[in-house]
C-alpha cells in the first residue's frame, strides 16, 4: 500500500532546529536583560518594547542561520568578508560622522559595516584555513594576518577601539585554533609589551585617557573618570542580596551614565547583589562550556574553527563589559551580550549563535 507523505511531514523535521542548551541558556540571559532593562530605562519610555522588537528579530536570525549548512556558510565567506571590507573603504570616505566618530554609512538603510566583520573575519579565515588543511605553514599564517590586519586597520581608524579589538580576538582564535605554535604566541606577546611606547604615541588623546583614568579614576571624577567611579560604586553598592529589582539608587538617581547600554551589568549588580551576578556569570558559563563542547565535536576543521571563534567572541564580549564596569579595564564601549539595549549587537550574536546551532544540527549529516 502506498504511503502518503503530507507537507507538514516534510517540514516537520525542519522548524524545532534550536540546539535544546543553547536556547535555553540565551533565553535566560535575554529574560534577565529585560526585567534589568525595564529597571534602568524607567526614564527612557519605549526602549524595553524596541528590545523585545530587537530580540524577536535575532531570534528569526538565528532561526535562518542554525537552518543553514556549514557547507553553505563556508561559499559565504569571501563573499561577506570582501563586502565587510569594501563598506568599511566606503565608510572612511564618504561614512556618517556622529559623536566624532565616522563608523556608518547610509546604503538604503543606515549600517555600521564593522559589526559585519565580526562574523566575516571568523568566517574568512575558517575557509582559508579549511582550504590549506594538512599544509599549513609560515605562509598561510601570515596570509592569514595579513587578512586580519585589512580590516582592523579601517576599524580603528573610525575610531572603534572596542569593535577592533572583537574583530581582532575573532580572527586571532581562528589562528590559534588553526595550530599557530606557543613560541609564535609568546613571542609576539613580548615584542607587543615592547612596542608599548610607540603605540602610546600613535594613540588619540581619549584613547590615552581612558588608560590613565583606569590607573586613577579620581584625577578626573566628574569628567573622564565619571563612568568607572559610579559604575564601581553601584557594583559594590549591591552588597551580597542586592537593593531589590526598581530600588537601585545610583540607577534611578541617573549617576551610571549609559546605564541601558554597555553599563547595564552595573545595573544589574546593585539591584541583584553578589548572588545575582553568580547566578549571571553561571548561565555565561554554560553558554561558553556548550559553545566549546560543539567546537570540540564538530566534524570539520571549517566547523571546529568557526565554533571555537563565535565561542571566543561571546566570551570577550562578556569578559570585557563586566571588566569595564567593574573597573578592570579601560571604558572601550563593548555591550553586555543579549543584555545591553540595541539592535546591531544583538542581531549579530543571535546569527553567531545561530551558526553554532547549524554545527550541531549538521553534525551527524556531515559525518554520515
Amino acid at each position: 500500500m502506498r504511503r502518503h507523505y503530507s507537507p507538514w511531514h516534510v517540514l516537520k523535521p525542519h522548524i524545532m532546529v534550536f540546539d535544546g542548551p543553547l536556547a535555553i541558556l540565551i533565553f535566560l540571559i535575554m529574560s534577565v536583560g529585560i526585567v534589568t532593562l525595564y529597571s534602568a530605562g524607567i526614564d527612557f519610555p519605549g526602549r524595553v518594547e524596541d528590545q523585545l522588537r530587537n530580540i524577536l528579530v535575532a531570534f528569526v536570525v538565528m532561526w535562518i542561520a542554525a537552518n543553514v549548512p556549514p557547507q553553505t556558510l563556508m561559499r559565504f565567506a569571501v563573499p561577506l568578508y570582501t563586502v565587510g571590507v569594501s563598506l568599511l573603504i566606503a565608510v572612511a570616505i564618504f561614512g556618517i560622522v556622529k559623536k566624532g566618530a565616522r563608523r556608518w554609512i547610509n546604503v538604503g538603510v543606515v549600517v555600521q559595516p564593522s559589526e559585519i566583520m565580526k562574523i566575516a573575519m571568523p568566517l574568512m579565515l575558517a575557509w582559508y584555513f579549511q582550504k590549506r588543511e594538512g599544509t599549513i605553514g609560515w605562509r598561510e599564517f601570515i596570509v592569514a594576518a595579513l587578512l586580519l590586519i585589512l580590516p582592523i586597520g579601517f576599524i580603528i581608524k573610525q575610531p572603534d577601539l572596542g569593535t577592533a579589538m572583537l574583530v581582532l580576538v575573532a580572527g586571532l582564535s581562528v589562528i590559534f585554533l588553526a595550530g599557530l605554535s606557543w613560541r609564535v604566541i609568546i613571542g609576539t606577546v613580548i615584542a607587543g609589551l615592547a612596542s608599548m611606547p610607540v603605540v602610546w604615541n600613535h594613540m588619540h588623546d581619549y584613547q590615552r585617557e581612558r588608560i590613565l583614568t583606569l590607573i586613577d579614576p579620581t584625577t578626573d571624577p566628574l569628567g573622564k573618570g565619571f563612568h568607572i567611579i559610579q559604575s564601581t560604586i553601584a557594583v559594590g553598592s549591591g552588597g551580597i542580596t542586592g537593593k531589590g529589582w526598581l530600588k537601585g539608587t545610583q540607577a534611578h538617581l541617573e549617576f551610571i551614565p549609559e546605564r541601558t547600554t554597555d553599563f547595564i551589568f552595573a545595573v544589574f549588580s546593585e539591584e541583584f547583589g553578589l548572588i545575582g551576578c553568580c547566578i549571571l556569570l553561571t548561565l555565561y558559563l554554560l553558554f561558553f562550556v556548550r559553545g566549546l563542547m560543539i567546537a570540540a565535536n564538530a566534524p570539520t576543521f571549517f566547523t571546529r574553527l568557526l565554533a571555537g571563534a563565535i565561542t571566543t567572541i561571546f566570551f570577550t564580549y562578556a569578559f570585557v563589559n563586566m571588566g569595564m564596569v567593574s573597573g578592570i579595564l579601560p571604558v572601550v564601549g563593548v555591550p553586555l551580550p543579549m543584555m545591553s539595549y540595541g539592535g546591531t549587537a544583538l542581531v549579530t550574536l543571535g546569527f553567531g549563535a545561530g551558526i553554532l546551532m547549524s554545527i550541531q544540527r549538521h553534525r551527524k549529516l556531515v559525518q554520515s
